[in-house]
């Protein structure tokens, strides 16, 4: 069974930067596939970022903003934000799968970016 646990969520003016780390517990595949999803109010879960191997992609709205990145011996799973906008407002949840009874979801971190 893996955990996740999401944080460095908070408030951030817009312009600003904020990383947030997904921590495992437990064993992970290495063919795992990472990724970040955010939600805001009233709006449908979206995928922001996706690491599988060394390969990432990123939603429009975010790319060249977003980083993801993986720390294989820390089992950790980073989103580097900067350039934050108000827009990008919303609950940050990762998600690790490598088989359908293998997928995991973390409790999610809030970030809230002022104008």
């Amino acid at each position: 069974q893996v955990k996740l646990m999401e944080s460095g969520g908070g408030l951030v003016q817009a312009g600003g930067s904020l990383r947030l780390s997904c921590a495992a517990s437990g064993s992970i595949s290495s063919i795992a596939v990472m990724d970040w999803y955010r939600q805001a109010p009233g709006n449908q879960r979206e995928l922001v970022a996706t690491m599988h191997s060394a390969v990432t992609d990123y939603a429009d709205s975010v790319k060249g903003r977003f980083t993801i990145s993986r720390d294989n011996a820390k089992n950790t799973v980073y989103l580097q934000m900067n350039s934050l906008k108000p827009e990008d407002t919303a609950v940050y949840y990762c998600r690790v799968r490598w088989s359908l009874r293998n997928d995991y979801w973390g409790q999610g971190t809030q970030v809230t970016v002022s104008s």
